[in-house]
């Protein structure tokens, strides 16, 4: 790919979406939140105490990150049970609305990253997938896919579900430990950009993602991004 082509001018209000859970969504959130100096939103929190011992994502990303409050929008639904949004929200006595799905726009989120919840096809009702609640949204997708075996199908069915949707896709992020013919034949297949590789990280800290966001090929992408702040300083979006 020509240098012309790799710096195009890349959307700072962007989706991140997986081809399953557990695939590391929210470490590449993190990573564009840093990168981009971005305000971050999780619409549906599915996992929270007492039922789920771990953190939100919303609290790793702003750990991960280095990024004040301010910069975490609060989640449309907050569900405790680990499970599917539907039957998690069933379980709670919930019906999700999609109206009150929907980014951000205010002062502050002119660069917005947007975790979704699980894969593309997870049910937010019985009536509706969450891929056809982003496709209201006209925001581009980045898919982060496992990079190891067995992740071809997945993502070349996620990229699929997209494309028919007619919802863009920016690229696709491979994370963790890789088969080597993957970072050739997804982007070949799939007919997309390769935006990045992101090896297995441990000990992840706000100066660990900024040396991922330059090694990983990322930054290349967003090159009129705004400068990496220093000491978690972050520009201060409006009132939340």
């Amino acid at each position: 790919m020509s240098a012309r082509l790799k710096h195009i001018s890349m959307p700072r209000r962007l989706v991140v979406a997986g081809t399953d859970t557990g695939v590391g969504k929210t470490v590449v959130s993190a990573l564009l939140v840093r990168g981009l100096t971005a305000c971050y939103w999780k619409p549906i929190q599915a996992g929270l105490p007492p039922l789920s011992p771990e953190p939100s994502d919303s609290q790793q990303v702003q750990q991960l990150s280095g990024c004040p409050s301010s910069a975490i929008f609060k989640e449309a639904y907050g569900l405790q049970h680990p499970a599917s949004p539907h039957w998690a929200a069933q379980q709670e006595g919930l019906t999700l609305q999609q109206q009150r799905l929907w980014p951000p726009e205010e002062h502050g989120a002119e660069a917005l990253v947007v975790e979704l919840a699980g894969g593309l096809l997870v049910p937010i009702s019985s009536h509706l997938l969450q891929i056809d609640v982003v496709g209201e949204w006209g925001l581009p997708v980045v898919l982060v896919a496992r990079a190891g075996l067995g992740t071809i199908n997945h993502t070349l069915l996620s990229l699929e579900a997209l494309r028919k949707r007619r919802i863009p896709v920016l690229g696709l992020v491979l994370n963790g430990h890789g088969f080597a013919d993957n970072a050739t034949v997804l982007p070949h297949l799939g007919r997309t950009r390769l935006l990045a590789q992101v090896p297995q990280l441990s000990g992840l800290d706000p100066e660990v993602l900024t040396q991922v966001w330059h090694s990983s090929g990322m930054a290349s992408w967003w090159s009129t991004a705004a400068p990496l702040p220093s000491h978690g300083r972050f520009p201060t979006p409006g009132n939340r």
